[in-house]
């Protein structure tokens, strides 16, 4: 018979709460497929498919502000493994770098004390992957090594250094947003910091244009653009314009070359660096919500934008000209005359409160398909962007928003209505290209027009602000092995009680069960709790108390006292007997009271006499064995008296004594059976009183006058023979009952809030917490084990503990945080691997390197085998049984989809290349194999026609950039010229849009260029 297994593994972890000011800007999505973000102080890594939380890193001693996750933009093989490597920056100036699988630091890097402005890897070097550069206050930018934290370089500036945004096209150029404007570098080198001070140009706010505030009125967010005058100027603004802090975010757009972004909080500008002007503008109507942050794309040109009110947008460019009109459709006979974003999609919004707000959002970097939104609260939204086919006929032609299509291709090639494909695998997946103007109509069938909508498909919750109070579910034995999970309860400020499986460390239930703040949990078994709550006091120091009896798996919760609770003095604890029959009530001015658990009734209430309490704690010791051994007893005489023969005997005691073992720990249960049960308790003097309980018989045992040593009493643990009492002054008095001698230890420290005994047989470890943190002591040998103190280890304070395990202890904290750690107290992140997750992880980066290669091999081909296959175990491989089982657990939990399309026979190996590329978020693979699917398949197409086909009707995307075909590049470029030259206002503009005509063989419109420019188009002046 194999044996019983559960699990009950439970790791070092931090259960997250709300974030900090300071984490705002503390977020960011890895090409790995995981998201960071700060909070306080911790960095958290999570899961963005399965919204699990995986890592919890925990170095500072400050609040982080930015975090960055290593690119992959470079050839992976055993020497240049996967790997998860983060940046993390705080308010101190320290950047630590991170190997997150194993949870420690690779490196510190320290040059001010100052917050860390903005962080970011270079993404374009092949023969160092390691080089970081950092934004240090005031003006500062430094090259490090991030492997050896030594500094290559360090450059300074006249300006205060807000941000700065490499251009994805050309890796020398750099610009920086300053307080007072913008720099442009073009030599930037990692070999040497930049020559000179950068090209300085000025930036006037769209509102502080004079011209704005009489066009505001007649116009709308469809002529915004002529609102702009002056956009770019190398002379400093007057003092009444206003200064660029109005400017949230500045960006180079990836879709296409020398064009930036600049966002305000009612308009996003786009320029175009080539003539310094504004070619698009995105504007918000005055009842409008704010914009907070925009992420442009690569795949298209599109944008992701985050509003003040939580909600994300898509925006994707307007097609001047649709390619799959019919002649039917009337042509626009105004077409637009700068470049136009159209809202296309949008998520639901939050409630924004006085704390709760918007904090950040990012975008998924590989597919561009998904967004994450992490809220003030500690909430990480995840927001998936899904397609579906729309009508035609249904679309309004008064709108002026062009339809968006079905792409043609699929992972690089064309495929049919009939083949296997994954239409939400990525945005270019989604949508096909926006038309060029002027573009030919191309042939054949016309593609599905769709429509774009937002779903939530992942939320991690997070816990609510302190106070909290926390209680651990009863400990694991051998006889609720087959039951038991390791559940914390929670309670919080606003009255609820969160139940979390620490296994996980997701949240199990929530239960709304007060209506004020909840001062303390007692399990009263594996499924259920008693929490308490009490009002706030009114001007007679009287309160509300409610006392709830919860059971966990219904969520039924009933009043314990009844209709008792109105008006009466704070409860100021409960304590829960040892066997769980009986439950004492502690109140601040009013005489104890006791519970029958069992049955919710009460006991006995003390007289007005009763001494008042200052710590109370229950026995281990009972009476429960004898009276079984008397009950077992009994009923085995009965069972003898009702058989007649002796073999009847034999057979019928052996079942019967079987049967009542089994029942034996539900036997008091069922007959109501009442065990004596002792406590202790200390009044204001410090005298010692044991009492005794039996049903609802109470009786005074003893009393112990007071220790002088020590002050008063405030709590008490009692475990075995031993039994520990702390005082008001930092004192322990350790009692060995047995010895009947007791010992006291002068601890220095503030007064004693709690102590605890672990679980488990013969385990005499304490846990005692402090007013400035806590300790553990080993009662045998009365000697402290660990200390953590606040304001020296950690930067913040404990509200509340208790034991886990019998190795592991729980801290809840100000910061909003609950820790389980180690015996030794040491705040050290687990290892990924070690951990336990609720669903299925895919992360090939979390397996050792020749694994994670081996993985992408297998999947990428397979020649041995006449159809794919995704079980390793059928492939002679020449590894240990372990890493195959690694490996095969990778490979289960890959999406249905996504296994349908590798064991799919149609799916070419391109097209597995292009997947695999993604799904290992391999950056430098991505585009090498986008590219290539794009040729190899148009080439192999112009060997089987006669003649070439048209290549620009499925042409390689624009962000490819000179990679494109020459038609479609042309067209593009011409395009833009046309904006230009309608923008075109001095003569600079005017020689730039020749030369350009000029280049693209349009010489009979390089006359046109030189007529009189619009006296209304928004105008730039170039430094």
């Amino acid at each position: 018979m194999l044996p019983y297994t559960v699990n009950f593994k439970v790791s070092a972890r931090t259960l997250t709460g709300a974030l900090n000011a300071h984490n705002k800007a503390a977020v960011d999505w890895g090409w790995q497929g995981l998201i960071a973000y700060g909070c306080h102080s911790l960095v958290v890594v999570i899961d963005s498919n399965t919204a699990q939380t995986l890592q919890v890193l925990e170095k500072h001693k400050a609040d982080v502000v930015k975090v960055k996750w290593a690119r992959e933009n470079y050839h992976h093989n055993i020497g240049s493994p996967y790997s998860l490597r983060l940046a993390s920056a705080d308010v101190n100036g320290k950047i630590i770098v991170w190997d997150v699988a194993a949870g420690v630091p690779q490196c510190e890097i320290q040059e001010h004390v100052k917050p860390v402005q903005d962080l970011q890897w270079l993404w374009n070097q092949d023969a160092s992957r390691d080089l970081l550069l950092a934004i240090h206050p005031p003006n500062y930018i430094v090259l490090w090594n991030a492997d050896t934290a030594t500094k290559l370089w360090k450059k300074s500036y006249a300006d205060n250094i807000l941000s700065f945004s490499f251009d994805p096209f050309d890796p020398s150029h750099v610009t920086l947003l300053t307080s007072e404007g913008i720099i442009f570098i073009s030599d930037f080198s990692p070999s040497k910091p930049p020559s000179g001070p950068g090209k300085k140009v000025y930036i006037s706010s769209p509102h502080s244009s004079p011209a704005h505030a009489k066009l505001a009125a007649a116009t709308g967010a469809k002529k915004a653009l002529n609102k702009v005058k002056i956009l770019i100027t190398q002379e400093k603004p007057s003092p009444e314009f206003v200064a660029l802090n109005d400017c949230l975010q500045l960006a180079y757009l990836p879709s296409k070359r020398n064009h930036m972004l600049l966002l305000y909080p009612r308009e996003v500008l786009i320029l175009d660096l080539e003539v310094n002007q504004t070619v698009g503008v995105i504007a918000i109507e005055r009842t409008g919500v704010p914009f907070v942050q925009v992420i442009p794309c690569f795949q298209r040109d599109g944008l992701f934008c985050l509003h003040e009110n939580g909600c994300i947008t898509l925006r994707v460019r307007r097609s001047y000209t649709s390619i799959y009109s019919t002649s039917s459709e009337e042509p626009d006979p105004e077409p637009v005359q700068e470049l136009t974003y159209d809202l296309r999609s949008q998520c639901d919004a939050i409630r924004v409160t006085k704390t709760v707000r918007p904090f950040s959002m990012v975008c998924c970097p590989v597919n561009e398909n998904a967004a994450a939104l992490v809220v003030s609260d500690g909430r990480v939204m995840i927001w998936e962007l899904k397609s579906a086919v729309g009508n035609r006929g249904l679309r309004s032609g008064s709108s002026g928003v062009s339809p968006l299509y079905s792409p043609v291709s699929f992972c690089g090639i064309p495929v049919g209505a009939q083949q296997n494909k994954l239409p939400d695998l990525s945005l270019e997946d989604m949508i096909g290209q926006s038309a060029i103007a002027g573009e030919d109509h191309p042939k054949g069938p016309i593609p599905q027009e769709v429509h774009l909508r937002f779903l939530l498909t992942g939320l991690l919750s997070a816990l609510p602000s302190p106070p909290l109070a926390v209680r651990m579910c009863p400990p694991l034995t051998t006889k609720n092995i087959k039951m038991y999970q390791p559940l914390l309860a929670v309670g919080t400020g606003s009255g609820s009680v969160l139940v979390y499986h620490l296994t996980s460390g997701l949240l199990h239930k929530e239960l709304s069960v007060h209506s004020c703040e909840v001062r303390g949990i007692e399990w009263t078994s594996l499924t259920g709790f008693l929490s308490f709550a009490t009002s706030t006091p009114n001007n007679l120091g009287l309160v509300r108390n409610e006392l709830q009896l919860v059971d966990l798996p219904t969520g039924r919760s009933i009043a314990f006292r009844g209709d008792r609770g109105n008006d009466e003095p704070p409860i100021e604890m409960i304590k829960v007997s040892h066997l769980k029959q009986y439950l004492a009530v502690v109140f601040k001015d009013k005489p104890l009271e006791l519970w029958d658990v069992r049955t919710c009734t009460l006991l006995r209430e003390m007289s007005k006499n009763f001494p008042a309490i200052t710590a109370l704690e229950w026995s281990p010791s009972h009476n429960l064995k004898s009276l079984r051994k008397k009950q077992l007893a009994t009923r085995e005489a009965m069972a003898r008296q009702t058989v007649v023969s002796d073999a009847e005997l034999s057979i019928v005691e052996s079942s019967v004594i079987s049967l009542l073992q089994e029942a034996e720990s539900k036997a008091e249960l069922s007959q109501h059976i009442s065990a004596r049960e002792h406590f202790v308790f200390t009044d204001s003097d410090g005298q010692v009183y044991h009492l005794t309980v039996e049903g609802n018989s109470v009786k005074d045992s003893a009393r112990i006058p007071p220790d002088g040593s020590m002050g008063s009493i405030t709590c008490i643990a009692w475990k075995g023979d031993t039994l520990v009492l702390g005082d008001m002054d930092g004192n322990l008095n350790f009692w060995d009952l047995k010895g009947r001698v007791s010992r006291g230890i002068p601890t220095h420290r503030s007064w004693v809030r709690k102590i605890r005994f672990a679980p488990g047989k013969g385990n005499q470890k304490l846990i005692t917490m402090y007013n400035d943190g806590v300790e553990v002591w080993d009662t045998k040998e009365v000697q402290m084990v660990s200390s953590l103190r606040s304001g020296r280890n950690v930067t913040f304070r404990i509200l509340d503990v208790d034991w886990c395990t019998s190795d592991k202890v729980i801290l809840a904290s100000d910061d909003g945080c609950i820790r389980v750690l180690e015996m030794s107290l040491k705040s050290t992140s687990s290892r990924m691997d070690e951990q336990e997750w609720i669903e299925p992880v895919w992360c090939p980066y979390l397996l050792v390197p020749r694994a994670s290669l081996a993985l992408k091999a297998f999947l990428l081909h397979q020649p041995w085998n006449g159809q794919c296959s995704l079980d390793i175990f059928q492939v002679d491989y020449p590894e240990n049984e372990e890493i195959k089982t690694l490996i095969q657990e990778q490979l289960n939990s890959l999406s249905n989809d996504i296994k349908k399309l590798l064991l799919d026979p149609g799916f070419t190996l391109v097209q597995r290349c292009l997947l695999v590329s993604r799904l290992y978020g391999d950056e430098s693979e991505l585009h090498f194999w986008t590219v290539a699917a794009h040729y190899l398949h148009s080439f192999s197409q112009d060997r089987q026609e006669a003649a070439p086909r048209d290549k620009v009707n499925n042409p390689l995307d624009m962000c490819y950039d000179v990679l494109c075909e020459n038609g479609y590049f042309q067209k593009f470029q011409l395009e833009r010229v046309n904006l230009q030259e309608v923008k075109r206002s001095t003569y600079d503009h005017t020689r730039k849009c020749t030369d350009q005509l000029l280049l693209l063989g349009q010489t009979g419109r390089c006359s046109c260029c030189w007529r009189p420019a619009q006296t209304t188009s928004t105008t730039t002046a170039t430094p």
